[in-house]
């Protein structure tokens, strides 16, 4: 790395001159601040290393400096035990970390080991972010139907703001999507967004997983370690699952948001951050907190703004638009206007509750996928558990299946006939003069196009059971 270091003591300049180079980095001493000063409007370094007591400017003015010119430098102080609380104090302001005289070269060493690392893994998580940007798009909220508008709407006020905001939805329906939104449309989209299960954390990793830890805090810790919240400053932080945070870590949790600073497991100083944190929710924290498992006031917290985000089964309209989505996401060179699904399969979508929602729908899209060698998917490549045989047998838009024509409503049947039996016969006989168009059959029938599939199913159930 290429290192600034700043000290008035003729012995730690020399010794810098000598092993930073033995240790692999490209230093540049100083010996006051304003060759300091210098060296930097000349020169972008990975890390600055200053005495926080030098004569004329001190080590707080360079630090300034570093962050109007360079704010990816880190910083890192030397300072004497007089001075220490000036140290934390700077800590707190972002500064990386700070070293008492007299220090060794070991613990310099470890210092800046620890920076590399932290620049190492910035570098790493902004290179994946921008590979998956490019190969992604910026993210889109798929479908047209009143329930997403109002999302959509809410997704673009709120963005804007640097509120907390509380997703909620059933498990499937999107809410990692809508965080990727809002952080997209709000000012920090150049920094880093970073998405944890807090459910699929083990209960006794969960605290050095956001906050960090140093080395030796607790067995098995073998180094220092940077937590989510740190990962993600200048940026986002989502939590999914959040009603899963274990009791005992909600207190700091609602700490870091009311304070912005963190303490890493074992350390004995606070770091300041700057973290918009969303979290989601498939659970009722209102009930949680009613039974004492989630805090009142954390709740009140995270819950700036809310989204809520309708299941799949109340905006079935948007179902054509995601088929068409997913199939597009797996097969890009399908041409835009091309038919992706037959309207047999669109009506056993309909027809089916998705209790997975969104994720249920792409999962099945995917197997059809596989199933099928070329557009657009037929009932035969979907999940057994679509109905897809009913529907094969009583779709009169298929042609291998036709629907025979429906012999002439009696207007005095001989023999009594069920309401049932009239519903079906003037169903087939509206499908029989509409060519098989529901739509159009459902609208002149008075009834939804819905209400339709569903007379359509029972019409074959009771077909199955004569025919047994």
């Amino acid at each position: 790395m290429r290192i600034l270091f700043a000290d008035d003591e003729a012995s730690l300049q020399e010794l810098m001159r000598i092993e930073l180079p033995r240790l692999g980095h490209e230093p540049t001493v100083c010996p006051d601040g304003r060759t300091a000063l210098a060296a930097l409007d000349r020169t972008a370094f990975d890390c600055v290393i200053v005495d926080l007591d030098m004569p004329g400017v001190g080590g707080l003015d360079v630090i300034t400096r570093v962050r109007e010119t360079s704010p990816d430098t880190e910083a890192v102080i030397i300072t004497g035990k007089s001075s220490l609380e000036s140290a934390i104090a700077a800590v707190r302001q972002g500064v990386f970390d700070y070293l008492t005289k007299p220090c060794k070269l070991a613990d310099i060493q470890a210092v800046l080991e620890r920076v590399r690392k932290k620049r190492e893994l910035t570098a790493r998580l902004k290179a994946l972010e921008g590979r998956v940007r490019r190969a992604e798009g910026a993210t889109r909220l798929v479908g047209a139907s009143a329930g997403l508008d109002a999302v959509k709407r809410l997704v673009a006020r709120v963005a804007a703001s640097d509120s907390a905001v509380l997703v909620r939805g059933e498990t499937g329906t999107g809410k990692e999507l809508v965080a990727r939104a809002i952080h997209e449309g709000s000012p920090r989209a150049a920094g880093p967004l970073v998405a944890v299960n807090c459910g699929a954390l083990p209960e006794h990793l969960v605290e050095s997983e956001l906050f960090g830890h140093r080395k030796g805090a607790f067995t098995g810790a073998d180094e220092h370690r940077a937590g989510l919240f740190e990962v993600a400053d200048g940026g986002t932080l989502f939590l999914d699952e959040i009603g899963e945070l274990p009791k005992a870590l909600q207190p700091r949790l609602l700490r870091v948001l009311e304070s912005g600073e963190i303490r890493r497991v074992g350390d004995s100083h606070p770091i300041t951050v700057d973290v918009r944190v969303v979290c989601a929710t498939h659970r009722s924290l209102e009930e949680m907190v009613a039974q004492g498992a989630f805090r009142e006031d954390l709740l009140f917290r995270i819950n700036t703004f809310e989204v809520a985000i309708p299941p799949l089964r109340e905006r079935l309209d948007d179902i054509p638009s995601l088929v068409k989505h997913f199939v597009h996401k797996a097969r890009p060179q399908t041409p835009p206007e091309a038919e992706v699904a037959e309207p047999a399969v669109l009506a056993a979508f309909a027809a089916h509750q998705w209790p997975g929602n969104i994720r249920e729908l792409a999962n099945v899209v995917e197997h059809a996928l596989v199933l099928c060698d070329g557009l657009p998917l037929t009932v035969e490549h979907l999940p057994a558990r679509l109905g897809a045989a009913r529907l094969r047998t009583v779709s009169p838009a298929m042609p291998a299946a036709p629907v025979p024509p429906a012999p002439p409503l009696p207007l005095a049947p001989p023999l009594p006939v069920r309401l049932r039996e009239l519903e079906m016969q003037a169903i087939l006989q509206g499908l029989e003069r509409n060519h098989g168009n529901k739509a159009r059959t459902a609208e002149e029938l008075g009834i939804s196009l819905k209400t339709l599939y569903n007379k359509l199913h029972q019409l074959q159930d009771g077909a199955v059971e004569r025919s047994a």
